[in-house]
């Protein structure tokens, strides 16, 4: 009898999300609000466990923090030319590190470890976006874009590609190939999918995920790349680029948030309720509510 109320309990929230999405608008455009314009290029949003927001400067080389009560801060400085990043479960800040091509590991007190810095004893692209799984394994996308930090002017590995670094490990091994430049990526919270955009494409697959960390059976999502990716309880897909479009977990476009930059880099749901979706874009930060929540 336990079992049956478990699976009434379990089915009735799946359905009451559903009811809601089908029954409310997810936001409403005019609520978008500015934060704050004071930045070169901002990159990498993810959420702590609190609900505080983290994002990237990259050219500027800094991480800040936007907290649940609406102050926003300087985290880190010299933060490696931090791109994309991601809380793990113990509450450390995980960056791709651009400046050398590492992926880093920073706790609150901004110390730092170095998880990833070389590929068979050649450096990568350049780490842009990350996803970390239930296991702790970190999915990490490699497009190569030129930095004016750089002192190298080619690549020293063949092709853009998707790697998976196993927790405790220091080796990567190649997880999906034959794109042109994978850049977004996450997965999903049951650990089945990952989505992970070719921004050069302009397309978005959908790997499964294999017990060993490996990915298989690749399907075209959605014809649309993106910079960031963020998923919310229901399932749907939110991308950057030319604003902020969503689609659900089929493939149909649902939504488009406008965002008045050039350039939307990446985007997390944070706030005390994860109900607020927070917009790195070009010079600015961005928010909106919306009635759903996030995942992370």
């Amino acid at each position: 009898m336990k079992k049956y109320f478990l699976m009434l309990w379990c089915m009735t929230g799946i359905y009451s999300i559903v009811f809601a999405q089908a029954t409310r608008p997810i936001f409403i455009q005019d609520s978008l609000k500015l934060i704050s314009s004071q930045f070169k290029f901002t990159e990498g949003a993810s959420v702590d466990r609190l609900g505080n927001v983290y994002f990237t400067d990259q050219p500027n080389d800094k991480i800040w923090k936007y907290d649940i009560n609406g102050k926003l801060s300087l985290f880190m400085g010299k933060s490696g030319r931090a791109n994309g990043t991601y809380f793990d479960k113990k509450g450390n800040l995980i960056v791709c590190a651009d400046e050398h091509n590492e992926i880093w590991a920073i706790d609150q007190n901004k110390k730092v470890t170095v998880l990833f810095s070389d590929f068979e004893g050649k450096k990568v692209n350049g780490p842009n976006d990350l996803w970390i799984d239930a296991k702790g394994g970190i999915y990490f996308t490699d497009p190569y874009y030129q930095r004016d930090y750089w002192t190298r002017k080619s690549p020293e590995l063949d092709g853009e590609k998707v790697y998976y670094l196993a927790k405790g490990k220091k080796s990567a091994k190649i997880v999906a190939e034959g794109m042109v430049r994978p850049n977004g990526i996450v997965g999903t919270p049951d650990g089945k999918y990952i989505y992970v955009a070719d921004r050069n494409a302009d397309v978005t697959y959908r790997y499964e995920i294999n017990p060993d960390g490996s990915l298989s059976n690749r399907k075209l999502l959605f014809k649309q790349g993106s910079d960031g990716m963020t998923l919310d309880r229901a399932g749907n897909i939110y991308i950057t680029g030319k604003g902020v479009d969503i689609y659900q977990s089929d493939g149909e476009k649902i939504g488009h948030i406008d965002v008045p930059e050039e350039w939307c880099g990446n985007i997390c749901f944070g706030g005390k309720d994860r109900n607020i979706l927070f917009i790195t874009a070009s010079k600015s930060l961005y928010m909106i509510k919306t009635t759903m929540k996030g995942v992370e």
